[in-house]
């Protein structure tokens, strides 16, 4: 993953389903020592970034401008 910003859906909260929805989007924070792990640095839905494994997202590309307009947001 690049330092631009990343986006992904929620595809399985077990275990945080006070952290994550299912079938929503999040935004990512770059973290390449993560990553490593199969990890990503995610703001749930608390506001704040936590580390979630992968496998509970998908990843998804968003045209550039929607995402400069979901970061400004």
């Amino acid at each position: 993953m690049t330092n631009k910003n990343h986006f992904v859906i929620c595809i399985d909260n077990t275990d945080y389903e006070a952290s994550l929805i299912v079938r929503k989007m999040y935004e990512v924070i770059p973290d390449p020592q993560a990553e490593k792990d199969d990890l990503l640095r995610v703001i749930d839905e608390s506001g704040e970034d936590y580390l979630f494994h992968s496998s509970h997202f998908i990843s998804i590309e968003l045209p550039a401008e929607v995402e400069r307009a979901l970061v400004a947001a």
